[in-house]
């Protein structure tokens, strides 16, 4: 258990599998176990918590699916009717962008991996509400609105499961009536698929000392709007990828367009977090791509519907750390799966869930409990996750090295001498600071001047979060911690002016000055959508972003 602390003082529940996280990877994960134990006529009980309100409440992508992952764990899924899965891909543009026009590249210049025919267009909220259908139908118990706030460890160190966070703990730490203390979860094994940045994810990697062999952790942060767009300009299964304007060739980034069905329009931009200038602002470059003229008038005349936000890992191949550890494992997003040129994760998600079962299966056969499952770290690396990510792991560190325009056109020659011949001319390239330390001093950068938002094509912050319905009980700790006060404003305020205010896309972050004090730290945490770019992007990392109390953050409807 934590330090200090005896079982029994909570309430306790026993499992075989305790599974942290219900997206992609989780819930395959849990499928599939109660597959195999079906298949073996056995009885493993499975656990699946979820912080959002609901299944799909916190998941947000582009997205376009790779069905791989599908194909694996449910063969028959395009014969399901009910499956949130209608819109395959049926063309695919690449654009580069310049302020006054873009330039299309042609197909055949691309790498086939970068081929988007086969795959589709969805919301991957609603295929995870979908896979909770059939994961509850097998047995699987799944609790939402229950946030795994702590890792439980027995007295050898292993990991015997997690609790869940404390509720009614009012804002000064009292307990308020009704106040509950937070359950513990037991599991002969637990998988961690919390998503990108996982707060549990983090504590298991430092203190198993998991990245000691893998490079630094990279990371972008993708902004998503949901559009109903006129029928006219409504092109069911066109995919649109593009670069360059409005980012400088310093700052590497893209964006994304995708048509799905019912004259819905998904529009998304990432901006990789080592960006340098502390004044650029991901969610203010998103605002002014959709003004470029081949881009607004998809959306004149429509209306957005939904808004969010969602840090993306981009380390890669090099970047995932060991990944087992005694107790469990760390699978999906959380162990950083997502092939970037693709902008494809939940494939490898999905297949990592998989290969977690049958590695937990395997183990509990053999009558095995809390024991280091090492052999999926090799598993991973020899299977359809390791052979993605190994043709594209030297995309990202071309980039960062050459710029964007340079780092393209490297990048696509790496990828094909990778997916033709078997070899890259680079090697394996490290990535080299981490994204806290790419920021530079305010005094050696210029400012950046946005345009004011029209509320038609481009919008602020306050609005945008509204969209995501994000909601947070006011009354409760704040779930972002601050480390030291006094360090954030000699640093994060003093040097780097202040970049927090502009990297967070929810407005949670701001430096207000009154009646002549001295400038001060305000955390408007009720506006969090949980995307985690301040904990990845303070420049001290002084900012910690921990789970709030249950059902706390977004609700995302189709995103």
């Amino acid at each position: 258990m934590s330090e200090g602390e005896t079982l029994a003082e909570r309430e306790s529940m026993e499992f075989d599998v305790v599974i942290v996280g219900g997206g992609p990877a989780g819930l395959s994960a849990a499928i599939r176990i109660k597959q195999q134990a079906e298949e073996k006529g056995e009885d493993i009980s499975v656990v699946v918590l979820e912080k959002g309100s609901e299944i799909g409440a916190h998941i947000l992508s582009g997205a376009v699916i790779d069905p791989v992952g599908l194909d694996r764990l449910l063969p028959d899924w395009r014969k399901d009717e009910t499956a949130p899965i209608k819109t395959p891909v049926t063309a695919d543009h690449f654009n580069l962008l310049g302020p006054g026009g873009s330039l299309r590249l042609p197909n055949f210049l691309m790498p086939k991996l970068m081929n988007n025919h086969g795959n589709y267009i969805v919301s991957l909220g609603n295929v995870c509400r979908w896979l909770a259908e059939k994961a509850e139908a097998l047995g699987v118990e799944i609790y939402p609105g229950f946030a795994a706030a702590e890792v439980l460890y027995d007295d050898a160190g292993k990991v015997i499961g997690v609790a869940t966070g404390d509720m009614g703990v009012a804002r000064d730490g009292t307990h308020k009536d009704g106040y509950m203390r937070g359950m513990a979860l037991l599991g002969k094994y637990t998988l961690i698929s919390e998503g990108v940045r996982g707060s549990l994810a983090k504590i298991i990697i430092d203190k198993f000392d998991l990245d000691r062999d893998s490079d630094h952790p990279k990371f972008g942060i993708g902004i998503k709007e949901l559009w109903e767009v006129e029928p006219a300009k409504h092109k069911p299964g066109l995919v649109q990828h593009s670069m360059g304007w409005p980012l400088d060739g310093k700052t590497q980034g893209g964006s994304f367009l995708y048509h799905l069905e019912d004259n819905q329009v998904a529009v998304g931009f990432v901006v990789n977090l080592n960006y340098q200038n502390p004044y650029l602002s991901p969610f203010d470059e998103f605002q002014r791509f959709k003004t470029h003229a081949g881009v607004k008038e998809i959306f004149e005349g429509g209306k957005r519907i939904s808004y969010g936000a969602r840090a993306i890992t981009e380390g890669g191949y090099q970047s995932v750390p060991k990944l087992s550890f005694p107790g469990g494992l760390i699978i999906g997003c959380s162990a950083g799966f997502v092939n970037v040129p693709r902008i494809k994760g939940s494939h490898n998600a999905m297949l990592s869930g998989i290969l977690a079962a049958e590695a937990v299966v395997e183990s509990l056969g053999r009558g095995e409990a809390n024991e280091e499952l090492d052999q999926f770290d090799a598993a991973w690396r020899k299977s359809e996750i390791g052979k993605d990510l190994w043709l594209v792991r030297n995309v990202k560190p071309l980039q960062t090295k050459f710029g964007s325009l340079l780092g393209m056109v490297f990048g696509g020659l790496d990828m094909w001498t990778n997916e033709l011949m078997g070899f890259s001319f680079f090697g394996t390239m490290k990535h080299g600071k981490t994204d806290a330390a790419s920021l530079k001093a305010a005094k050696d950068c210029k400012k950046i001047h946005y345009p004011k938002p029209d509320g038609k094509i481009s919008f602020d912050k306050l609005s945008s979060v509204f969209l995501s319905n994000t909601n947070h009980e006011e009354d409760q700790p704040i779930h972002l911690k601050l480390r030291d006060e006094t360090l954030q404003k000699l640093s994060e305020h003093d040097v780097y002016d202040g970049p927090s205010n502009r990297y967070c896309p929810a407005g949670v972050y701001e430096w207000v000055e009154e009646n002549g004090e001295p400038p001060r730290f305000q955390i408007n945490a009720q506006n969090c959508v949980h995307c985690k770019t301040c904990d990845i992007k303070d420049p001290n990392g002084n900012i910690t972003w921990t789970v709030p109390e249950g059902t706390g953050g977004p609700n995302y409807p189709n995103m």
